[in-house]
């Protein structure tokens, strides 16, 4: 515990001081792929948010989900992608292939579905390759383009503001 508590640490020290080199890959153009990256540990309603999205507008079969889980079992199987912070070493690398997929994948969109601060979320979060990132205001404000002040509970509420911003800005 006391270990794992040290390395989230040392993960985010890491991310912090490389936050002051970010240079913003933000293109203009609609929002056609959307990358979803869901803390299940706090919001279980990974299914309705989809929906919700699918109801906005975005087709189903452009959204890749990944979902963080904080008790990670390699025998259960599970319909999406999943990671926990065992996948996360000391230098802030990431040893999981659906996860380096995940990052290495261009969107149009990232989503960053928590409101919490884990060190593997903000890495997955950060390395990304995605155009447009959006997030919640609890979350360092460096990590995203655009962050939404809700909580993640309310998953309606997000992807309304989500949508009225993305409007406004022209990208749908």
């Amino acid at each position: 515990m006391f270990l794992s508590f040290i390395k989230d640490f040392s993960v985010k020290k890491i991310l912090k001081n490389s936050l002051h080199n970010v240079k913003s890959n933000f293109v203009s153009g609609r929002i056609k792929t959307v990358g979803l990256l869901v803390d299940q540990s706090y919001f279980s309603e990974t299914p309705l948010l989809i929906q919700e999205l699918v109801g906005k507008g975005i087709l189903e079969e452009d959204i890749t989900v990944i979902v963080y889980k904080d008790k990670f079992k390699k025998n259960k199987s599970s319909v999406r992608a999943s990671f926990s912070s065992s996948h996360l070493n000391w230098n802030s690398e990431i040893n999981n292939l659906a996860v380096n997929d995940f990052i290495e994948k261009e969107f149009d969109l990232l989503i960053s579905y928590y409101d919490v601060e884990k060190a593997i979320l903000l890495v997955v979060t950060h390395n990304s390759k995605a155009h447009f990132k959006v997030g919640f205001a609890a979350i360092d404000k460096r990590f995203n383009d655009m962050m939404i002040n809700t909580n993640a509970e309310n998953y309606k509420a997000f992807t309304h503001e989500l949508f009225r911003y993305l409007k406004i800005l022209n990208k749908i």
